[in-house]
């Protein structure tokens, strides 16, 4: 359990570097794409060696799973991630452009201006309820500790292309529907796109009917 322990500090550990002076000193010294190139490697080979912990660790029962929790919220989860993935979005890297549009705020955007961050936030957080272990805790609960610290960081960071970005903040919200049900946005279906939809469900399906393979777990 101490590995697992360690691979889950480590690797929330590297995820703090891009908000703090190391990422441009890095970026400097070395140019900018090494750095994503370097720090992609290092965050896989964080998450294989969270894995392999994961697996030797033992099972420490904490409380009782809620095992049929992920298949009510994983579709949800999906939905976010593959539409997130799939709309421009200005929080990306090197897309700070997208602030000057009209309407930065499309689709998915007028939901949440992070949707894979918090699409991750409703993976991880549904299977550290489902498995119930303290293993499953650590392990899950770092991806979950991490994209919800990751949110809070990036907006701190964007804060800094001044007006363009208050502008979108204004229009958006962190946490999902909030800037709709305050009336600075509005849900538009259209925009969300069917198609995206359509992917996350067949996504799912597929994750659902082979996870037993895939992850030793069966969903139902």
């Amino acid at each position: 359990m101490s590995e697992l322990a360690l691979a889950c500090l480590a690797f929330l550990v590297l995820h703090v570097v891009p908000s703090t002076p190391l990422r441009p000193a890095l970026i400097r010294t070395i140019g900018e794409k090494p750095y994503l190139g370097l720090f992609s490697l290092a965050s896989l080979g964080g998450i294989v060696w969270m894995v392999i912990a994961y697996k030797a660790a033992p099972v420490v029962v904490l409380w009782p799973g809620l095992r049929h929790l992920p298949s009510a919220i994983m579709p949800f989860a999906l939905i976010l991630v593959v539409a997130g993935s799939m709309t421009p979005n200005p929080t990306a890297v090197g897309a700070a452009k997208l602030l000057e549009r009209e309407t930065p705020a499309r689709g998915i955007l007028r939901i949440t201006r992070h949707p894979i961050m918090w699409g991750i936030m409703l993976w991880a957080g549904a299977h550290l309820l489902t498995r119930g272990e303290l293993r499953s805790t650590l392990f899950f609960g770092s991806f979950l500790l991490l994209a919800a610290a990751g949110t809070a960081l990036m907006d701190l960071r964007k804060a800094q292309l001044g007006e363009t970005w208050a502008r979108y903040a204004r229009l958006t919200s962190n946490v999902p529907f909030v800037a709709i049900a305050q009336g600075r946005n509005h849900l538009a279906w259209r925009e969300l796109g069917v198609l995206k939809i359509v992917i996350a469900l067949v996504l799912f399906a597929l994750i659902f009917q082979f996870h037993p393979w895939l992850f030793g777990a069966r969903p139902y």
